[in-house]
């Protein structure tokens, strides 16, 4: 909201303080400063406030603002005066506002860093968590502002606000003085005052989706009077899904006479209706949208899905409508999922909602899916359904204007009904937020995820969110950091979430193969050797083995200690006239089932081969279900079970080749390891190929690692402080930048770099220019022989194999022999730039970079130097801040890890300098944003030892991060 021309000039409207923010009961509101225009609103607000609350804010009765009060309150300079307002519906529904003090506590201005502090909140709205949010904000301003702490007077009985300030995380000072509570608060942001905000964030945010999800009434707008069309067929699945709450159907063009349609009231307008309207879907044409939503705005409904397309998929006319869209729901304090969106379900008994496009609501299961394509939506529940998998919940946001894959995992965090999450996702538009909520929610259950639009470097039509310019390795590193389960393709995603949906997670890799097919068996095992898993011998059934021979094996390996997984792979047996049987899976089905109805803390996943009916009949039972009292009959009398690893026994009886060494999982703490320690009941999931069954249990096991380590936390080392000085980091960068008025930044010197990441106790081998070769002799005889002789121009910079480097070189002849052919070879000095750097210890060439990324964040990097590994790709990427459990896990997850611990009899290297060195090297760009990019390029480690022989920084001022600051809804 722009001022009006009496607005102070010197200080323009800070528009970058205006905020949509979700409250502690899941609706919105506006943040906003408050400017002249405002005076009508701030008395018409006053007026709803309670005499109490006017007492507790002014300390004596003050039933109305004077002409001088509102002057004073609505006029402000946004420096040593701010007033903030929250908005529903433009209407203030609270204020806060400081005015900057000196030590006496009279009216002040820089550099006075205090200010007093007084809010004021209507009665209707107290208890929403308002004083809160506006609390964050003005203590951002008030920092941007240059005030470091804040003075408020508080009545003893006003214990509301006494709360809020206490519970707000910052430092604070409480004293009694003249009848009145004297606070005092510090502003810089405190480790707890951060998870308190995170905290408040991921309580609003769930709330926000569980009340779409749960209304207690859906009206349908746009539904159609003849049968067909989208309105009508939302309302159709929704009562065929037993929707426990009211619904209505609500068309303008309906006749005045028409009560009710489908069996639920018909309404013209949400007017007409005397109750309270939770969620409206709404179908109707994009240019009546707008309509639609007032309408709804005004009769107090909560959320809205909507269905019509004709918005940012159609280029930047419907973008500008989608952004006004949204801005409109937010005014009400309405969500929004879509537009362009496929619907919801919710399975809960309790609710029983299909508000979705969907003709058959799912079974009620333990996964909630959330997907940003309709069509991937229809898929996914489509194939989930097909194999008799249940659903929690589903969101398909189709545009994600508003309710995004992060508002989904912030609900799914902690929904007791569900137990994995699964996301289809085409773009990321908070990235950082993402990883971080992520993490904390795959510490307590799985999120799986698909990304779409991976190698296009541009967002799908209607996501109109910022491009992160990583490649897409990177940001499957960086999932993999938080703990989530990234996989290729939506069939890879069904058949983890089945699995980790009904089993437990693993203990560990070692797997047990059991089957009546000798040949099945062995491409079991193939396929777990090639996922890096440990597989035991696969034992033979026989094709003779009967159904009780399968749950008699089943029952030894799921109490063999020696295994972590069980794999049953099934083909169809063969009956006395010699045809294959293929129809009772029924029967297998329940004796496998009676083998884990003990409670089993294994997972069990089952390979067949056309054996008609196992999957369905494995997916209806769960390893609590009684069993039928059916006598199980083999088709033949069992034979001798026999274990092999290689070809039927006419290829020899040659045992199974060993599983390539891997370290044992660490034992989990008793907190982290609850899920996998605790047996669950589940559903025995089965696969029509062995490698689909191995990628899944894989997966599963990668993710119960990843939680065993996640109990206990990695840290930043304490030594680190001692050996950096990031005061003199922090003046050299101001220098450097004031130099450079390019707000793209400037690129540092070799010997500016080596002086910024001195601070950082991160020593560069210098390199002395050699123009000529005097110069470089000189420069030899300074550093002592044996010397290297290297160029440095761009097109040759750390390229060995165009000849641009000498090593070893010894004396002063062999210099000057060594300058001359390398001019003669590649150009002229001043073309080549030599320079002359003293040798380093022989070792291992490696690449260390650091690089922020607008989208993403600060991203730390390591592989091997030269040419095969950046032909390969491999490079490991983590998040900074860096803890030491990232620095080392760092180190050995490039496929070329061997290498730096004594691969084929060579001398290990000395890892832990290298950990050192990325951990210093990430606390440098974490306290510096303005470092946008490092690279240390050789990094040479030795047995003993690294050395640091080239580096590039390049300074710019940093770019604004969406993860920090108070809470807030994007804006896209």
């Amino acid at each position: 909201m722009e001022p009006s021309p009496e607005q102070s000039p010197h200080h323009a409207y800070p528009d970058h303080w205006e905020a949509d923010v979700v409250l502690r009961d899941g609706g919105t509101a506006r943040i906003r400063p408050i400017t002249t225009d405002d005076a009508e609103r701030l008395v018409s607000f006053y007026e709803q406030v309670s005499d109490e609350s006017k007492y507790y804010r002014f300390f004596a009765p003050y039933p109305r603002l004077s002409d001088r009060d509102v002057h004073r309150f609505t006029h402000h300079d946004y420096v040593d005066r701010v007033g903030l307002a929250v908005t529903i519906g433009g209407e203030f529904i609270g204020t806060v506002r400081y005015d900057r003090i000196d030590d006496t506590g009279r009216p002040a201005s820089a550099p006075a860093d205090e200010a007093e502090v007084a809010f004021l909140v209507q009665d209707a709205h107290q208890g929403r968590g308002v004083a809160s949010a506006l609390l964050e904000h003005i203590a951002a301003v008030a920092r941007e502002r240059g005030i470091r702490r804040f003075a408020a007077e508080v009545l003893p009985a006003n214990n509301k606000m006494i709360k809020v300030f206490r519970d707000g995380g910052y430092t604070q000072r409480r004293s009694f003085e003249d009848g009145s509570v004297h606070l005092t608060l510090d502003l810089e942001p405190t480790e707890k005052s951060l998870a308190v905000q995170r905290g408040r964030e991921q309580r609003a945010e769930a709330r926000s989706v569980q009340r779409l999800l749960a209304p207690g009434s859906v009206a349908v707008i746009g539904t159609g009077r003849t049968p067909g069309g989208v309105g009508r067929t939302v309302l159709r699945n929704l009562l065929a899904a037993g929707y426990t709450g009211r619904a209505y159907a609500v068309n303008r063009a309906f006749d005045e006479g028409l009560a009710t349609l489908d069996g639920v009231p018909a309404h013209r307008s949400l007017g007409e209706i005397d109750e309270q309207v939770d969620l409206a879907v709404i179908a109707v044409p994009a240019h009546r949208v707008p309509e639609a939503v007032a309408d709804c705005g005004e009769h107090g409904v909560q959320g809205l899905v909507v269905l019509s397309a004709g918005y940012a998929e159609r280029g930047a006319e419907g973008r500008e409508l989608q952004r006004e869209l949204v801005r409109q729901a937010r005014s009400y304090g309405m969500r929004i999922i879509g537009p362009n969106a496929f619907g919801i379900i919710n399975t809960a008994e309790t609710v029983r909602l299909n508000a979705s496009l969907a003709p058959e609501s799912p079974a009620r299961g333990r996964i909630g899916l959330f997907t940003q394509s309709g069509a991937i939506g229809i898929a996914l529940l489509s194939g989930l359904h097909r194999r008799g998998a249940g659903l929690s919940s589903f969101i398909s946001a189709g545009n994600r204007a508003d309710v995004s894959g992060n508002d989904f995992l912030q609900y799914s965090f902690e929904d007791p009904d569900t137990d994995v999450a699964l996301l289809y996702l085409e773009s990321l538009g908070n990235p950082r937020k993402f990883t971080r909520l992520a993490r904390r929610t795959a510490a307590v259950k799985p999120v799986v995820v698909v990304k779409g639009a991976r190698h296009s470097g541009t967002n799908p039509p209607g996501h109109a969110v910022p491009v992160s310019r990583i490649p897409d390795t990177t940001v499957s590193a960086l999932m993999r950091q938080a703990g989530v389960i990234r996989v290729d393709t939506v069939t890879e995603m069904v058949d983890a979430g089945l699995l980790l949906a009904g089993q437990p997670l693993p203990a560990g890799p070692r797997v047990a193969i059991l089957g009546n097919s000798e040949s099945l068996g062995l491409l079991t095992y193939d396929a777990c050797l090639a996922e890096g898993l440990r597989p035991r011998p696969p034992i033979d059934l026989t094709t003779a083995a009967s159904p009780q021979d399968f749950r008699d094996a089943l029952a030894e390996a799921l109490a063999d200690g020696t295994c972590d997984a069980v794999i049953v792979t099934a083909i169809p047996w063969v009956g006395e006239n010699g045809e294959a049987e293929t129809g009772d899976g029924q029967v297998l089905a329940e004796a496998l089932t009676r083998a884990v109805a003990g409670g089993s803390a294994k997972p069990v996943a089952v390979v067949h081969v056309e054996i008609g009916g196992l999957a369905e009949a494995l997916a209806a039972a769960s390893s609590t279900a009684a069993p039928r009292p059916r006598t199980v009959t083999p088709a033949a009398p069992p034979r001798a079970a026999t274990t092999t690893a290689g070809p039927p026994a006419a290829r020899g009886a040659a045992t199974a080749p060993a599983a390539p060494a891997t370290p044992e999982a660490a034992t989990a703490p008793e907190a982290a390891a609850s899920r996998e320690a605790t047996p669950r009941a589940g559903r025995i999931p089965a696969y029509p190929a062995a490698e689909r069954a191995v990628r899944a249990l894989a997966e599963a096991v990668k993710y119960a690692q990843w939680r065993r380590q996640a109990a206990v936390p990695g840290k930043i080392p304490e030594f680190l402080d001692d050996t950096i000085d990031e005061a003199g980091a922090a003046a050299l960068i101001e220098a450097q930048l004031a130099t450079a008025p390019d707000p793209r930044g400037r690129p540092l010197s070799h010997d500016e770099a080596r002086a910024l990441l001195g601070h950082y106790g991160i020593d560069v081998r210098p390199a002395l220019p050699a123009p000529d070769p005097e110069a470089a002799v000189a420069a030899a005889a300074r550093l002592g022989y044996p010397v290297a002789l290297k160029t440095t121009a761009p097109h040759l910079r750390h390229r060995a194999d165009l000849g641009g480097v000498r090593l070893d070189v010894a004396d002063e002849d062999a210099l000057r022999r060594a300058y001359g052919e390398l001019t003669d070879l590649l150009g002229k000095p001043a073309e080549l730039l030599p320079v002359v750097q003293a040798m380093a210890p022989r070792g291992v060439d490696t690449v260390v970079r650091a690089s922020i990324d607008a989208a993403a964040g600060a991203i730390l990097s390591f592989g091997l130097a030269g040419a095969p590994s950046e032909l390969l790709g491999d490079t490991a990427h983590r998040l900074v801040p860096a803890t030491d459990r990232d620095a080392a896990e760092l180190i050995r997850s490039i496929r070329a890890a061997p290498v730096l611990f004594g691969w084929r009899g060579s001398a290990p290297v000395d890892t832990a300098a290298l950990e050192e060195l990325l951990l210093r090297l990430s606390r440098l760009v974490d306290d510096h944003p303005e470092v946008v990019s490092v690279a240390l390029e050789p990094v040479v480690v030795a047995p003993q030892g690294l050395t640091v022989l080239g580096a590039s920084v390049r300074l710019a001022p940093p770019p604004a991060r969406s993860d920090v600051g108070p809470r807030r809804l994007p804006n896209y």
